[in-house]
């Protein structure tokens, strides 16, 4: 079998498709992964084949450096979409071919499912947190589609006004390259993209599908890379030097330029030593002080476990590593998921949910005064007890047996 592992957007989307790939050839599968070009040399390192989709992920965050993304008028906007949807169609199309199985993530794969169509081949939906879907428990998430819903709707109400949103943004491009594939016309793009019976690559403790309609979606467990690589010399030694640091990171997603102050100054007003990771918003340290030290891309699972705490932006990635490690978590959400994944620490006990947006030392001081206390860390080490660590292996097996 020949499958197709197909995303757009960051290393957060990248990575849960990479572990169901090494999954996918134990099990004696080829895989071929059509990803942004950011990753194709760490994928192809891993002896995957890579199809690049789209311009350079970190170029576009590093020309917009500001916290707030940049705003469009309708005309861009509607040369965007199109322009957007015509690659997908033509690039997604080339990966695919010759495979058995389309197998896409995030939401925004809008001509996968119609590239497997016209191949005539299986596909399948994968989302990574379960406020991705419609459900009468919980409200829409704002991926700048959904239609205006009035402040008393219920949440049927606003999932059905996203509903319309999508048709909206994305219908006429769709139907225009399907029309040219010989494709009927969809009713419903974002049903559509999700399929019959979406899968849902998030660990159930950390993370459970909220019920009402159980047969909604596919609960795997999350996707996790296994990973063996030491941390660094310097890492080492600075870890061994003290009493465990508090970890600060923010993957991906733009920064205020005081960002990296406030963090190194909350646990300096605790009296805790720090480690920034740089990201994509090349974060820097304040000062030569020896109490703080600044990491690239460095093996999470290996230095959660050695961490105070793990202050971060509530990415799934980020969020699942830290629960699975047992460390205490403080969860500063900006956009889409995180505000749920923000919620879902607080929750559970395993961390505090900080106020959406940017954080004071004030404000952060006192979230991470609270995740350094006791009863937070032994209910962080429980949680990771239970959570599942088998959702890669378990989405592959089903793979071979054809979805």
């Amino acid at each position: 079998m020949r499958v197709l592992l197909s995303t757009i957007g960051s290393r957060g989307d990248v990575q849960p498709l990479v572990a169901l790939a090494l999954r996918l050839r134990e099990l004696g599968q080829e895989v071929r992964l059509c990803v942004p070009p950011d990753f194709k040399a760490w994928i192809e390192g891993l002896g995957f084949a890579v199809t690049p989709i789209g311009p350079e992920l970190r170029k576009l965050t590093a020309a917009t450096p500001s916290a707030s993304p940049p705003t469009f008028t309708p005309e861009q906007r509607r040369q965007m979409v199109e322009g957007t949807v015509a690659t997908q169609f033509q690039t997604v199309a080339e990966a695919a071919r010759g495979c058995d199985i389309v197998v896409a993530a995030t939401a925004l794969q809008i001509a996968a499912r119609s590239v497997a169509e016209a191949a005539g081949i299986p596909y399948v939906f994968v989302g990574y947190c379960p406020v991705v879907f419609p459900s009468a428990q919980h409200a829409t998430i704002p991926l700048g589609v959904s239609g205006d819903a009035p402040p008393t709707a219920d949440n049927r109400e606003r999932w059905a006004n996203d509903a319309l949103g999508w048709n909206a943004v994305w219908g006429p491009p769709l139907d225009a390259r399907r029309a040219a594939l010989g494709l009927a016309p969809v009713e419903d793009v974002r049903s559509h993209i999700f399929g019959d019976r979406p899968w849902l690559a998030a660990d159930p403790i950390l993370a459970p599908w909220p019920g009402g309609d159980d047969d909604a979606v596919w609960q795997t467990g999350a996707w996790i890379v296994d990973d063996d690589r030491p941390l660094a010399d310097e890492l080492e030694a600075f870890l061994d030097a003290g009493e465990p640091p508090v970890y600060f990171g923010f993957g991906s997603i733009r920064a205020t330029p005081d960002l990296s102050a406030v963090m190194i100054g909350s646990a300096r007003a605790l009296g805790r030593r720090m480690i920034v990771s740089r990201g994509w918003a090349e974060l820097s340290l304040v000062d030569d002080a020896r109490d703080c030290l600044a990491v690239g891309e460095v093996n999470q699972r290996a230095l959660f476990t050695r961490v105070a705490a793990v202050v971060h932006h509530g990415g799934a990635g980020t969020t699942t590593a830290a629960a699975l490690a047992g460390a205490p978590q403080v969860v500063i959400p900006q956009m889409y998921d995180q505000p749920y994944w923000a919620g879902r620490v607080q929750a559970l006990g395993i961390g505090y949910a900080h106020a959406r947006g940017a954080p004071t030392i004030e404000s952060l001081t006192a979230a991470l005064a609270g995740a350094l206390h006791g009863d937070v860390r032994a209910r962080a080490r429980d949680v990771a007890t239970r959570m599942r660590r088998d959702g890669a292996r378990v989405a592959a097996e089903r793979v071979v047996r054809g979805v």
